[in-house]
């Protein structure tokens, strides 16, 4: 017999069939949205080339590092080549991205010149990995195009330098009997120099070491 309390008899869930109703659903795995893999194989690169004593990268190592296959790899990239497009396209979408601003936000020529050498230093010492993809030397052995659209991205730049220089020559800024394209070449190897000096010292030495000076010296 059962003693009535005046309430409602509490259920109690026995047996697997209830069980089974109540446990959680295995959680789905997340799976990434279009082009967040892309990026998330770029950004490994680029940490990995922040080791310049370490092992040549490989597809197989950058695989491991993402614990992925090297075919999840190829679905993305058709080649190790394309990757490195990839980090330049970055460089590039970055570097011009900011030249952009520094010239419309400052009038006055030789202050956008003295910007964007303080930019380029400062966009290497913030990424290392792709100072070594701006230098040419993790892109050694690799294929020869690469090498030629870094060489196509320097020569922009020192475009967009000599186009500053020429600014200040017109508010009598800076000589008018100057060579501005020798200037801006020799400039743009001085920039070229200390992102070799800063891969080459593993990444200790600062690339914008002395730059005030430098530039006292480059563009006086």
């Amino acid at each position: 017999m059962t003693q009535s309390n005046g309430r409602e008899p509490e259920a109690v869930i026995t047996g697997s069939e209830h069980d089974a109703d109540q446990q959680p659903a295995p959680p789905a795995r997340k799976r990434p949205r279009p082009g967040e893999r892309r990026v998330q194989i770029l950004q490994t690169l680029a940490t990995m080339l922040e080791h310049p004593r370490g092992e040549k990268i490989t597809t197989a190592a950058l695989a491991a590092r993402l614990s992925v296959s090297e075919a999840a790899l190829y679905r993305h990239f058709a080649s190790k080549a394309q990757m490195y497009e990839g980090l330049i396209g970055f460089i590039e979408q970055t570097v011009f991205g900011l030249i952009n601003q520094i010239t419309d936000k400052e009038e006055h020529g030789l202050r956008q010149a003295h910007a964007i050498v303080r930019m380029l230093l400062s966009f290497a010492e913030k990424n290392p990995g792709m100072t070594r993809v701006l230098t040419g030397e993790a892109l050694v052995g690799e294929h020869e195009r690469l090498q030629e659209r870094i060489n196509q991205l320097v020569d922009r730049i020192e475009a967009s330098l000599r186009q500053c220089l020429k600014v200040a020559v017109t508010q009598a800024a800076f000589p008018a009997d100057a060579d501005i394209p020798a200037r801006a070449a020799l400039v743009m190897a001085a920039v070229q120099g200390q992102w070799q000096r800063y891969a080459k010292s593993g990444f200790r030495k600062s690339p914008s070491d002395h730059a005030e000076a430098h530039l006292r010296v480059l563009l006086a």
